[in-house]
């Protein structure tokens, strides 16, 4: 069976190869098992001139690589030359990280000495997003190599080749052979890699993947899973309407939607001020330039991943409108373009009770409330926790924000989707299982090692005994 990948703007095949079933994604965890001890045996300091060296492949190639991932994904260039950036700032925080949170640690002892040490798990299956192909699976790579670990890698099947061109960039930097093998496939070589003989699996991807991935591990608590999932996320928006709706805006609809910290539910006052605010995000949303990653000058949106993709978010509008929902915007398709191309859509949700699930396109709710413990009281009325974000100058409501909001990622006056690098990302409830990744990525690649050390062997006390 072959596997492709498809330009959604165009529909060019991007991409062709085979599919890796259970046999082959076995062979792939042994050969990652057999090339474990002699990168374990390394120093650090050797692991991570590999990483740096990759950092400088990703650099040398970072035009061609951008243009990939625009052409599988349609993600604008100017986004995918950012995601090539991310990629390569991600070696250096991993080393920091490493360092500062799985290093080596020596205390004195009256008898000689206390000693911290971490270890890597062993071969980490990676299971990675179509929405950031570089990025995200590169968020749990690097740090899994540096800690001494092995990769067998899962691409979406939407950017198998994205995927193929990161294992490239590590090949020709040197990382030996057999380390980080890749198995191309869809939910079937994904569920045949976790089978496996794997010792930690590292996912991010959709919150009912996520909860399928705990059930399919569920005997095998020696498995470390780390899952970076989906998010229903709440934007609190307050007051200042004229500043609030580029952030606004930002927040609902960079990557066309397809951020798992993207908002989907504007909660606003009622009366002027959240009219206002609702009127100017409604004004800039239709202003907004929608295009093909190749075309000539600025745009904001390109197509969604896929046709299937935007006819699965054209079935969740209208289920929401069949319900009740008032539209503000139309979420529609963009006439004379493929069918992955849709516009942004704002729709209206005070008083209906709507599905708790992520739609990952485009689309914006709001609901409006009376005061602010209903906004919180809404905010929170969710089983995801991965981003919340408050727009408000005062000061005070900020403080309620960060202390009643369950969610890992909580911004003020800043996009939802704003995060950094060298702090934690990861969520609550259905939005991960407490092992955020980014700059804590160092926690899930590696195990503590405590000891108690003496050079010379001597008597203990034993008590009862003279």
């Amino acid at each position: 069976m072959m596997l492709q990948s498809f330009d959604p703007a165009s529909r060019a095949l991007i991409w062709e190869g085979p599919v890796a079933d259970a046999a082959a994604c076995n062979r792939a965890i042994a050969t990652a098992r057999a090339s474990l001890p002699g990168w374990r045996a390394r120093a650090v300091e050797e692991r991570i001139a590999v990483a740096r060296r990759y950092a400088l492949v990703l650099e040398e190639r970072r035009a061609a690589l951008a243009e990939l991932i625009s052409r599988e994904t349609g993600k604008l260039l100017w986004e995918s030359d950012a995601e090539i950036g991310s990629m390569i700032a991600k070696v250096e925080v991993s080393i920091a990280a490493h360092a500062e949170r799985t290093g080596e640690r020596t205390a004195a002892m009256n008898f000689g000495r206390a000693v911290l040490r971490h270890r890597g798990h062993g071969v980490m299956a990676v299971l990675g997003p179509y929405n950031f192909p570089g990025h995200l699976p590169n968020g749990h790579i690097v740090p899994a190599l540096i800690a001494g670990n092995a990769a067998v890698f899962k691409p979406s099947e939407i950017a198998p080749a994205t995927g193929a061109a990161m294992a490239d960039a590590w090949a020709a930097a040197g990382l030996p052979d057999g380390l980080l093998n890749v198995v191309q496939g869809g939910r079937a070589t994904g569920e045949a890699l976790v089978a496996g003989d794997i010792d930690g699996l590292l996912f991010t991807g959709s919150a009912g993947a996520g909860a399928a991935l705990r059930r399919a591990l569920v005997d095998r608590p020696h498995v470390i899973m780390a899952l970076e999932l989906g998010g229903n996320n709440p934007l609190i928006a307050w007051d200042s309407p004229d500043e609030a709706a580029s952030i606004i805006i930002n927040s609902a609809f960079i990557t066309t939607g397809q951020r798992c910290s993207c908002a989907r539910r504007l909660i606003v006052p009622e009366g002027v001020v959240g009219d206002r605010i609702v009127a100017a995000v409604d004004g800039l949303a239709a202003r907004l330039p929608i295009a093909a990653w190749n075309e000539p000058g600025d745009a904001f949106m390109g197509p969604l991943v896929s046709d299937q993709a935007a006819a699965a978010a054209h079935r969740a509008v209208s289920d929401l409108v069949a319900r009740g929902a008032r539209v503000i915007r139309p979420f529609a398709a963009v006439d004379g373009r493929s069918a992955a191309f849709v516009t942004p859509g704002i729709i209206d949700m005070t008083g209906m009770d709507g599905p708790d699930a992520e739609i990952f396109a485009p689309l914006l709710s709001v609901i409006r409330v009376p005061d602010f413990d209903a906004a919180m009281k809404v905010a929170n009325a969710t089983a995801f926790g991965l981003s919340a974000g408050l727009i408000s100058q005062d000061a005070a409501l900020w403080e309620r924000m960060v202390e009643e909001s369950r969610a890992g990622v909580v911004n003020r006056n800043r996009s939802t989707t704003g995060a950094a690098g060298n702090m934690p990302f990861g969520g609550l409830g259905a939005s991960g299982n407490h092992r955020p990744s980014a700059y804590y990525a160092a926690d899930y690649c590696a195990y503590p090692i405590a000891s108690f050390e003496a050079d010379g062997v001597q008597p203990v006390p034993i008590n009862g005994l003279a």
